[in-house]
């Protein structure tokens, strides 16, 4: 079974600003299309058997998703998709948020991010959508890395901060998204310590050298198989990112370089995203 676990849906204009569209041609030099519609999503995860969907709610850096968007498209398709609801704990009404997210709309996990929200990890607010996560079940995407809006704090972008998370709720499940890019080390090894972090692969096939060694590291320390499959849709297709895994497998062995295992690719494809994040008991 393939899956996706980082999938965008939104609708641009009204759930992106137009600081924050102009912004996204930062990150691969190219135009991307905004506006993700059911038909583009559909095309999109054609070639996954389940995606994770999700917005994100940031209004420091210009990200308005509303939960009732990706719940709405979830409902069109839920053996195929599982929708995490869009969390800032910067918003008043953050806390009912995930209360509403679960008990009216159905959705069944978090994306969060302190740098495209301007929060710390351990701010209370934070701390308390944290502790309803994890009474909830709810695992938690996290963008816990750098990223390309000039409005986002980077100290609250190291993987490293998670580590107190971790460790004050031992039962939630985390993702770090794009392995934490470009602290990808730290993302390793908080992994390697912490049973229930994980991290993905998603955006990051197009920095060739970064994504090399990033994935020789995580086979050096033995934790290949707390990789998941993303693609980061639209910034990224299936396509490109199961080419840009065999590819970087490929980049090693013709480098000289220390090889990365030849079965490395299918490993991460068909990893058991849904069991490791405790999603596997509906619709499969």
């Amino acid at each position: 079974m393939i899956i996706d676990c980082h999938t965008h849906f939104w609708r641009y204009p009204g759930e992106l600003t137009d600081e924050l569209a102009r912004e996204t041609f930062i990150m691969r030099h190219q135009e991307v299309d905004l506006d993700i519609t059911p038909e583009m999503h559909n095309s999109a995860t054609s070639k996954v058997d389940r995606a994770i969907v999700f917005g994100l709610r940031a209004p420091l850096t210009g990200f308005l998703t509303v939960n009732d968007t990706v719940a709405d498209y979830v409902r069109t398709n839920p053996k195929k998709f599982i929708g995490f609801a869009a969390i800032c704990p910067t918003e008043d009404n953050a806390l009912e948020e995930v209360d509403r997210a679960v008990e009216k709309l159905g959705l069944r996990g978090l994306k969060m991010s302190p740098i495209y929200g301007g929060w710390s990890p351990t701010d209370s607010r934070a701390l308390a959508i944290f502790a309803k996560a994890e009474q909830y079940g709810l695992p938690i995407m996290f963008h816990q890395g750098t990223t390309f809006p000039r409005k986002a704090p980077l100290k609250y972008a190291n993987p490293i901060l998670l580590e107190d998370i971790a460790l004050r709720f031992p039962n939630l499940k985390m993702i770090i998204a794009h392995m934490g890019h470009p602290w990808e080390n730290e993302t390793i090894v908080l992994i390697r310590k912490q049973p229930n972090v994980f991290t993905d692969i998603s955006g990051l096939f197009y920095r060739p050298w970064q994504f090399y060694n990033s994935l020789r590291l995580a086979v050096e320390y033995g934790v290949t198989d707390k990789i998941l499959f993303g693609t980061d849709y639209p910034i990224a297709t299936f396509d490109e990112t199961v080419e840009g895994l065999h590819n970087v497998v490929q980049l090693s062995k013709e480098m000289r370089l220390p090889a990365l295992p030849d079965d490395l690719p299918e490993q991460i494809l068909h990893c058991d995203t849904l069991n490791l994040l405790g999603l596997a008991d509906e619709g499969n």
